[in-house]
């Protein structure tokens, strides 16, 4: 699913009017009519008041035409027009006269100073007050309404974005005038700043409402921002041939693990195994020796020299995928054994957790990277790598700089995971929840991209689809157990249903 800026969604509204055809008024009332029925389907209670605040363009035509189609449904709706400039859009005004010929709607249109109105719990507040063409932060009069709106106890719901939040990039805005939805109902496509953590307050649950924006106006603008589809990832997954053995289904090689850290290594390990790879060999200090021989039995363990870290590199010739990183630590032979591994390896590897934090302490070490290699930040490893980042909009930028300057996939972990990918893309992850914000959850990911890769999945198609699975384990475990109670080899244990629900 594409992800548009603010300006490409004006340009879509106006290839579909040009093209559909349908006049501007009427693609309106389409929308309106979405959000409206979204609103009564959310808040069935006919006794709660709706306030509807419009502002003078589109998105408060949207918000005037909503108040118009509540109150023929019968629900009681105050109306708030703020028009301190005198002039209204073309649509605005039309859905302002439309209004005034409703019965049961209280309009108020603000042209200089505003009665604010007393809000309850029990009240529904409309946000239409600015929508995508947003260019510059709220300020005066606008703002204050966005503070006391912040500051009541209603319910708020904003009309395809929250107003005061611009669709991209948020960095020199003024925070506290952004309105704090509770739910935000997104025209058609989601905004690429809803995606972001620090954006969460402003914009609540969000839900997409489809009204039949031109398909072909939509596949005619670029974009390199995507969100993830189930459908795309039926697709990605291969069906396992009939004549399968351990032998043609990928061997892989996990260079995991250290004194205390033994965990680590039984977790990527188990992944990689329950993600399909034929065979797993496992890379690990002495020290961690029996316990992975008692715990994984199906793993092959490969003991380094050192008792207590890895210190020296084996051959990978015969392995179709390497990872490395999870729980070994960032001694001075560890360091010296990634350096081995990086130098000695051609095909793409997955590298994570120490192995990242040890190149941000070799920057030269970047350049050694395979091509198409997988690396598994989480956003202070990522700062690590690039610097400190103010928000998520820098974060992203700059891993994607990253990704397109190494030639590799770099994936900042969190909730809407982002895929960097080599060419400049960034895809959007949609599975996952808070309870997968547990220790060993990223082990876990690099054990089944390194799975994924040993079986032939080419890095691209491994990392789209290790991540989808590992966010949707994580939400059948969250079904089942609770979100506070997901540990990470809940993940593992759910990863054979994940797979089963993409088969069906």
């Amino acid at each position: 699913m594409k992800i548009l800026t603010g300006g490409q969604f004006h340009e879509l509204d106006l290839y579909t009017i040009e093209n559909e055809p349908v006049e501007s008024i009427d693609l309106m009332e389409r929308a309106s009519r979405a959000v409206t029925t979204a609103l009564l389907e959310a808040f069935p209670d006919a006794d709660r008041r709706v306030l509807v605040f419009a502002g003078p363009g589109g998105n408060g035509g949207d918000g005037l035409a909503v108040a118009r189609m509540l109150a023929e449904a019968g629900r009681k709706v105050m109306a708030f027009l703020f028009n301190v400039r005198g002039h209204l859009s073309d649509d605005c005004s039309i859905n302002r006269e439309r209004l005034l010929g409703v019965d049961g709607v209280e309009l108020t249109e603000v042209t200089t100073e505003l009665v604010f109105p007393e809000l309850t719990a029990d009240d529904i507040v409309v946000d239409a007050l600015f929508g995508t063409g947003l260019s510059r932060p709220l300020s005066g009069g606008f703002a204050m309404v966005v503070r006391r709106l912040n500051q009541s106890r209603a319910t708020v719901v904003s009309i395809d974005v929250p107003s005061g939040l611009m669709c991209e990039d948020n960095s020199y805005n003024d925070t506290q005038a952004i309105v704090q939805a509770s739910l935000t109902l997104s025209i058609e496509l989601p905004k690429l700043s809803f995606l972001f953590a620090e954006n969460a307050r402003f914009v609540g649950d969000f839900r997409l409402l489809p009204i039949g924006l031109s398909a072909r106006g939509l596949e005619s603008l670029k974009t390199p921002f995507w969100l993830t589809e189930e459908t795309e990832m039926h697709g990605l997954k291969r069906r396992r041939p009939r004549f399968a053995h351990k032998g043609t289904m990928g061997h892989a090689l996990l260079v995991v693990g250290s004194r205390g850290m033994a965990g680590a290594a039984i977790l990527a390990t188990r992944a990689a195994l329950r993600s399909g790879a034929g065979k797993v060999t496992v890379h690990v200090p002495h020290d961690c020796l029996n316990l992975l021989q008692v715990t994984v039995p199906e793993a092959i363990v490969q003991m380094d020299a050192d008792s207590d870290v890895i210190s020296a590199a084996i051959d990978t010739t015969n392995f179709q995928a390497v990872g490395i990183g999870p729980g070994v630590g960032r001694s001075r032979y560890t360091a010296m054994a990634l350096h081995a591994y990086l130098s000695a390896q051609s095909s793409p590897m997955v590298v994570d957790a120490d192995a990242l934090n040890i190149l941000s302490e070799n920057p030269e070490w970047m350049e050694l990277l395979p091509s198409d290699s997988i690396l598994t930040p989480h956003p202070r490893e990522l700062e690590g790598l690039v610097g400190h980042c103010a928000n998520s909009f820098e974060r992203m930028n700059r891993a994607r700089d990253l990704a397109t300057k190494y030639h590799v996939f770099v994936v900042v972990k969190g909730h809407y995971s982002q895929i960097c990918t080599p060419t400049g893309d960034v895809l959007f992850n949609p599975t996952g929840n808070p309870g997968m914000a547990t220790a060993g959850s990223g082990d876990v990911l690099t054990g089944m991209l390194t799975g994924l890769l040993a079986q032939g999945y080419l890095p691209a198609e491994a990392v789209q689809l290790g991540i989808y699975l590992h966010g949707l384990a994580g939400d059948l475990a969250a079904d089942a157990l609770g979100e506070e109670s997901v540990m990470a080899s809940d993940i593992i244990a759910y990863l054979p249903a994940a797979f089963k629900a993409l088969k069906a």
